[in-house]
């Protein structure tokens, strides 16, 4: 039986689904999801194709001490969902602020999922931030909505390189200022 190390980092619930720290039992649906190319097409860090190692690699990043990005599963089993609907993380920036970064399962898209999702990180603010930063894809109003509808402010266009599209994406950033 080999041994999981504990996460320093907290299990934030809603009525719906908990989101947990990632662990190794995910790898297999975490692949199988992030290896789709429409969730591969909405995120920056994702290649499509997926190569082997890379969920591997990532889980190992996020359960390491120190480490730069606190990533949470959307779990549903509680509520007789699914065990892994999508991922959502914050990565750590300087003067106390983190990024926001999601994506959801297509299986779940248009379930409210990651509305729901960053609403409650926002609510529990883990890392005590003073501000959340996030982007998405100017091809992607459906995820600008769960920002505004978590009360995210629009801040201004930008661009990202994105792995699985092998190009530079314009992006629309915004804000959320935050009480620790």
């Amino acid at each position: 039986m080999e041994m999981q190390p504990i996460i320093n980092q907290p299990v934030i619930e809603t009525a719906r689904f908990d989101l947990r720290p990632l662990r190794p039992s995910d790898q297999g649906l975490v692949e199988m999801y992030a290896g789709d190319p429409r969730v591969a097409r909405n995120t920056s860090s994702i290649p499509h194709p997926l190569p082997p190692g890379t969920i591997e690699a990532f889980i190992s990043r996020a359960m390491a001490e120190p480490r730069e990005e606190d990533v949470w599963v959307m779990d549903g089993l509680k509520s007789g969902g699914a065990e892994v609907m999508g991922v959502i993380s914050l990565t750590r920036l300087d003067r106390n602020q983190s990024e926001v970064g999601y994506w959801v399962a297509p299986a779940f898209w248009n379930t409210h999922l990651a509305s729901e999702a960053v609403q409650a990180l926002v609510e529990a603010n883990p890392l005590r931030n003073d501000a959340m930063f996030a982007s998405v894809y100017h091809d992607n109003p459906a995820s600008a909505r769960v920002l505004t509808n978590a009360g995210f402010i629009y801040l201004g266009d930008a661009e990202t390189y994105c792995l699985a599209r092998g190009s530079t994406v314009p992006t629309w950033t915004y804000t959320r200022h935050l009480t620790a």
